[in-house]
């Protein structure tokens, strides 16, 4: 092991940290705000009563979370490439520790299927637990690659490529969970705070995860490819350092 590749071990360790500390900070913020509320198990119509500015509050919470993970990943990577996935590892492990730390604290969630109502911008997210804990652990892995490794042999081309597929899945994924919340935009606000989603497309979320795990496919089809380049180099100079061994 390099000492780059060592520098590299402990910023992904120190980030995972953070992560995990942050999760807490989360989890304890939003057991505080559920128990006031009377919502530990969020699967309630009007998830968040608007109590002396509580719901403008909690939304300027959740973007100010966005930036603190966007922030440790700038301040995590060298390059653009590794700061976003350093960026992504954070969000993972935070969104994934944030379901632990609430199960330890409250007992919630009781299992990976529960419905959590997941955002509150631009309308109400809602999901069950596992489908943003598999987005957080595709996450861990493309941030993984993105942040450890260096250049990996891929065209410009695949890579746009890959990513707009990506693009889609997120799209798609964004969709699902807003689906329910779309459905009663026209009726006004008090419709969309009290709807309450009962059933998940889940068919339709793994074909959103797997285009999703597009660039995660692509850098490790390109290094596959750099792979059998160097093979091919070694047995292609072979010969002619045998040649030169005879003369």
């Amino acid at each position: 092991m390099t000492s780059l590749q060592a520098k590299q071990i402990k910023r992904w360790i120190v980030v995972a940290l953070f992560a995990i500390a942050m999760a807490w900070v989360e989890s304890a913020v939003v057991f505080y705000l559920r128990t006031m509320i009377h919502r530990l198990h969020p699967y309630q119509a009007n998830p968040l009563p608007v109590i002396g500015g509580l719901g403008l509050v909690e939304m300027v919470r959740e973007l100010a979370t966005m930036i603190m993970l966007l922030t440790i990943g700038m301040l995590a990577g060298r390059t653009w490439r590794s700061r976003l996935g350093y960026t992504a590892i954070a969000f993972g492990i935070w969104d994934i520790f944030y379901y632990v730390f609430l199960k330890v604290m409250c007992g919630w969630p009781a299992s990976l299927l529960d419905w959590d109502i997941l955002f509150l911008v631009p309308l109400p997210w809602w999901g069950p637990v596992l489908a943003p804990v598999l987005i957080a652990l595709l996450m861990i892995v493309w941030g993984t690659l993105a942040s450890q490794l260096g250049p990996v042999r891929t065209s410009l081309r695949a890579s746009a490529s890959a990513w707009g597929i990506a693009v889609i899945g997120m799209a798609v994924a964004l969709w699902l969970f807003m689906y329910d919340s779309l459905q009663v935009a026209d009726q006004g606000l008090d419709a969309i705070r009290n709807n309450l989603p009962t059933t998940f497309n889940w068919p339709l979320f793994i074909v959103g995860l797997v285009l999703m795990g597009c660039p995660v496919m692509e850098i490790c089809r390109g290094l596959r490819r750099g792979r059998v380049e160097r093979t091919i180099t070694v047995r292609a100079e072979r010969p002619s350092a045998e040649r030169s061994t005879v003369v």
